[in-house]
């Protein structure tokens, strides 16, 4: 039901008969088999194929021609499970089939198309890539279906805010309806995409997917859906449908391929409706481990020394997005043992952590960072995790905690890490307070990953050469890296993000530094040798083929503009 593509390019029949035409000297003799594993009914299909000489792929052909998809309908081509790929005036049309051996679609297919055709058998992963590549998503699809009963153009100067609750309720529960709004935020999980963009416009209503920090726009529903679209995300947050010029937060649970999804949803009123965005936390795609967050082992090992502090102060710092909570989340799992008790106060939580005593901040109900952190403190925990010190009582009590014995870990928004030290005490700590708790601070940065099944090498950029210092263009030995684009990162070159990391431990010259009231700058120069920056680390990483130059350069700027 929520991803058509899905089931009928790859679904097994159990018990099917499929037609097999006599190819060569070998009679077509077919025994019904009940089948219930569709990797077994693809490898029975298969070996039928083999024996009738029929050819099978296992990758997306690469003679796809898009005016022969045309001949067919997206809805055909899904019915028949089959693409057309290659129209030749000779030998007629050359379609990719999940069951070459069905005959009654081969020939329906013929018929649709007023030609004959030819036939390979294809896999159902590269099956349902070619259906999205050819046909477009399915809510895309669905969308342009809907689109076809659209209003006339002067409707839609029609005054939404007319629009009554009973009629919101009446539209956001039609099936159709209901199947377009779960086929957008399933694909956006297919997708990998953080979050969805629902943004209304005069005359259009624009949907858009956030997939490792860009967003991408998708194909847009019809207008005249607007009120409905919203409605029904409104009915599945629980939140008020009724109320349309207040902003309003919500929370939608859902099961996608067996696992748990979480969606949070925040509706604010423009100028032309109400603007809604639903951040994904999918756990299933939350690296847990510090190597897959892009993590060298130089700096693992630093992480792994903090980590063993009995006591003390440990800070991640970077803007909103950049990856600091999946960073203390993988810390709190390599600290995880039954022995240690672990609770965490955040807002929101994002992703549950077994063993882990997660607290939600809910000022409505009275807990806010700061008093949630007093009672955490009577709990008896060994590490206590801090979502962000964002006032001077919370880093006051924080501090407190590190030094009664508590392994304490937070973030703060700064743009390296050792303005995090300022930044406390710009809170009205004491210097030597600071001084005497931090252990260590991590500030980090995203950035795209280069698709690791296109990369290829290529030369660097005569602009990019010339914002990189001498020691830095070495690095590079005048090859860079970068995605040619392909079916597995559709087309952008890039897949997934990787961390740029700059770890500071602190030592006991710093904390003298520090005591003292030096400056940032006096303080980063007492850092050891190993010490190296975001923009160092990430050049590193580009230099091996993980991310480009410009990811580094973009992600890392703000930063360099502060030393």
């Amino acid at each position: 039901m929520f991803d058509q593509v899905q089931q009928e390019s790859g679904q097994a029949h159990a018990g099917y008969t499929p037609a097999v035409e006599s190819v060569g000297a070998e009679p077509s003799v077919v025994v019904p088999v009940e089948v219930t594993d569709p990797g077994e009914a693809e490898a029975q299909l298969r070996r039928k194929c083999d024996r009738l000489r029929i050819e099978w792929l296992d990758e997306t052909p690469e003679e796809v021609d898009g005016a022969a998809s045309s001949l067919l309908s997206a809805d055909d081509a899904i019915r028949l499970r089959l693409v057309p790929i290659v129209d030749d005036e000779t030998d007629g049309v050359l379609v990719v089939m999940r069951d070459p051996l069905d005959l009654a679609a081969l020939d329906e297919a013929s018929v649709l198309m007023g030609k004959p055709v030819r036939r390979k058998g294809l896999s159902a992963d590269p099956f349902r890539k070619l259906i999205e590549t050819q046909y477009g998503t399915t809510a895309a699809r669905m969308a342009e279906r809907l689109a076809g009963e659209a209003e006339d153009e002067d409707s839609l100067d029609s005054n939404i805010e007319a629009i009554e609750a009973d009629d919101l309720h009446r539209m956001a529960e039609q099936p159709t309806l209901i199947n377009l709004v779960n086929l957008i935020i399933l694909e956006a999980i297919k997708s990998r995409a953080s979050d969805v963009h629902i943004e209304p416009f005069e005359r259009e209503l624009k949907i858009k997917y956030r997939i490792d920090g860009i967003l991408h726009e998708q194909t847009p529903p019809p207008k005249h859906l607007q009120p409905a679209i919203i409605s029904r995300i409104k009915i599945m947050a629980a939140m008020n449908i009724a109320e349309r010029f207040v902003p309003q937060d919500g929370h939608i649970t859902l099961r996608f391929e067996g696992r748990k999804v979480d969606l949070r949803v925040s509706t604010v009123p423009t100028l032309y409706g109400e603007s809604v965005v639903l951040r994904i936390l999918d756990k299933s795609t939350l690296p847990l481990e510090l190597a897959e967050l892009g993590m060298i082992g130089s700096d693992i090992s630093v992480m792994q020394r903090l980590l063993a502090q009995p006591h003390g102060m440990i800070l991640v710092t970077g803007p909103t997005g950049s990856g600091k909570t999946t960073t203390l989340y993988a810390a709190l799992q390599m600290l995880y043992s039954p022995e240690q008790k672990i609770i965490t106060i955040e807002d929101p939580v994002e992703y549950e952590l077994p063993g882990v005593n997660q607290i939600q901040v809910n000022p409505k109900r009275g807990v806010t960072f700061a008093t949630g952190l007093r009672h955490i403190l009577r709990q008896d925990p060994d590490v206590i995790m801090v979502g962000e010190i964002r006032d001077g009582d919370t880093a006051e009590i924080a501090i407190r905690s590190a030094l009664t014995g508590h392994l304490v870990f937070s973030t703060v928004h700064t743009n390296d890490a050792a303005s995090a030290i300022t930044r406390l005490i710009d809170m009205e700590i004491e210097p030597f307070l600071v001084a005497s708790v931090i252990e260590g601070i991590l500030a980090q940065r995203l950035g795209r990953r280069v698709c690791s099944e296109c990369r290829q090498s290529v030369p660097i950029d005569e602009a990019v050469s010339h914002r990189l210092r001498p020691d830095e263009l070495a690095l590079f030995d005048g090859q860079c890296w970068r995605g040619a684009g392909c079916d597995r990162c559709r087309e952008s070159g890039t897949q997934g993000r990787i961390g740029f990391f700059e770890i500071l431990a602190i030592t006991g010259r710093m904390r003298a530094a520090v005591t003292d009231g030096k400056s940032t700058r006096e303080i980063l120069a007492l850092a050891d040798e190993s010490h190296t920056t975001m923009r160092v680390d990430g050049l590193r990483k580009a230099a091996e083929g993980r991310t480009t130059i410009e990811e580094v350069l973009r992600a890392t700027q703000d930063a360099e503009d502060d030393r």
